[in-house]
């Protein structure tokens, strides 16, 4: 097998944080405006239609079968399965119950990793508390990981609470931080970031420790983040945040959450792949048209087959080299 040498290069310019009421980081205008939507989003959860109209949203949740390629040297990782599971917004007509019930389908998929791409919860700490009995109904081989999203800052960045009930229920979280994984005699790097709007990411911290040519897989919120992470070579980013718009009409989302363009599925930029998931709840309204929910479950693989997607949604993935 021919050798390949891997450059590590610093990034030559930094992701521009996301601005505008909707998408910068916390000023007192956007923080007016977000108190205003969690009022209007928690009135709404107490009509007894919305619930229901959200459980119909639930029936149609996916679980794509998506296929990245190994790169030269990591073919011991072929097969290993990955859970995505992001912007849950649990409380938010989603109950205890609920959760269960989909983190026992994704038990079933046998993933080797469970990852959490952030919002777990929506407006309220007390949120979290939701996760108890779901989390024991996930026993993945190498453990569970999530990093924080902005809602999870909804109250500023002390989220104490959010991270030490996640540690105390088993889920390792990675802000600004990176573990080895190890299968097959083989490893990957593990890691993930703060939120980009309302954290302080921090992906040289993210990435120490990585060996020369190990496969790496970041965890980041925002997909926006993806224009450092393509920097330096990061093999794979697992990002949600924009629910792929939750509202399409005509193939399009009136509100936007990415810079640049990337709403859902995968994304390109020489070595680096990027895939936003479009998430598993719904934030202010529960309503989702033309996006449906998903909790993609990703293999490695050292010859992916490919789906046909267009292009823009399907990147080519990496196969091994010969």
């Amino acid at each position: 097998m021919a050798s390949r040498s891997v450059v590590r290069r610093r990034p030559s310019r930094r992701a521009p944080r996301p601005t505008g009421l909707l998408s910068g980081r916390r000023t007192g205008a956007r923080r007016s405006v977000s108190i205003l939507c969690a009022a209007i989003n928690r009135a709404l959860e107490r009509l007894p239609f919305t619930r229901w109209l959200h459980r119909r949203i639930q029936n149609g949740l996916q679980m794509p079968e998506l296929e990245l390629g190994v790169p030269a040297g990591c073919e011991a990782l072929d097969g290993l399965r990955i859970a995505f599971v992001s912007d849950v917004h649990a409380g938010s007509f989603l109950n205890e119950d609920d959760l269960c019930a989909i983190f026992r389908r994704v038990q079933a998929q046998a993933p080797d990793l469970v990852l959490f791409g952030g919002d777990l919860i929506n407006t309220r700490e007390r949120e979290i508390l939701l996760f108890r009995r779901p989390l024991a109904e996930l026993r993945p081989r190498y453990g569970m990981f999530a990093v924080p999203g902005n809602h999870d800052h909804f109250f500023g960045p002390d989220i104490t609470l959010w991270r030490s009930f996640l540690e105390e229920n088993g889920v390792r979280v990675l802000c600004n931080d990176g573990v080895r994984i190890e299968h097959r005699q083989r490893s990957l790097w593990l890691c993930g970031v703060d939120d980009l709007t309302e954290g302080e990411p921090d992906l040289r911290r993210a990435l120490a420790g990585r060996r020369e040519r190990e496969m790496a897989i970041l965890l980041s919120h925002h997909p926006d983040f993806f224009f450092e992470a393509a920097a330096v070579d990061v093999d794979l980013q697992l990002s949600g945040h924009t629910h792929g718009g939750q509202i399409r009409v005509g193939g399009k989302a009136p509100l936007h959450h990415s810079k640049f363009g990337y709403e859902q599925g995968w994304f390109r930029e020489g070595r680096s792949h990027l895939y936003v998931g479009r998430g598993v709840g719904v934030t202010l309204l529960p309503i989702r048209i033309d996006a449906p929910p998903e909790i993609p479950m990703v293999t490695l693989r050292c010859a992916p087959r490919h789906d046909g997607e267009r292009a823009r949604r399907d990147a080519p993935a990496v196969a091994c080299e010969t």
